[in-house]
């Protein structure tokens, strides 16, 4: 079995500031795994098809894991799930919606789109951490279909 530190996430979020903070969350969690990150719905759509910037899946591989924010430009979380779950070989991918909103409604389509957690933004930076090191923990303990 590969080693889970080499899983690749693709964060996909268009807050510059939003970007700045999971990146020195995982680094602060000890999480070592590549972090690739893009700004929007059509790029996470592109970076998943290996569309052009994308293409060359040695230095953009498929992610193990899809951290996603809902609010996007171009499409948005809703329409990047809708489409990842459409797709015959993402279907099984991890998507977790990492999100300022606390609306039940969001959480619930998110789930019915496909989402496997949903997760509202911390605020305090010490909370995006522990919030970090718990995901990274399950992730490495549980056991997931191959893509």
């Amino acid at each position: 079995m590969e080693r889970f530190e080499k899983h690749v996430f693709l964060l996909a979020e268009d807050s510059e500031s939003d970007v700045v903070l999971m990146k020195e969350a995982f680094a602060k969690a000890g999480v070592v795994n590549p972090l690739h990150v893009v700004a929007g719905g059509d790029e996470a759509i592109a970076y998943l098809r290996g569309d052009p910037p994308y293409a060359d899946r040695t230095a953009y591989p498929l992610p193990f894991v899809l951290l996603m924010d809902l609010k996007m430009p171009g499409k948005n979380g809703f329409e990047v799930l809708a489409w990842t779950r459409s797709q015959p070989n993402l279907r099984r991918l991890v998507i977790i919606v990492l999100t300022a909103s606390s609306s039940a409604a969001d959480a619930d389509r998110a789930f019915e789109l496909g989402a496997n957690f949903y997760l509202t933004k911390p605020g305090p930076f010490k909370e995006l951490v522990e919030m970090t090191k718990c995901l990274q923990d399950w992730l490495r303990l549980n056991h997931f279909p191959t893509l």
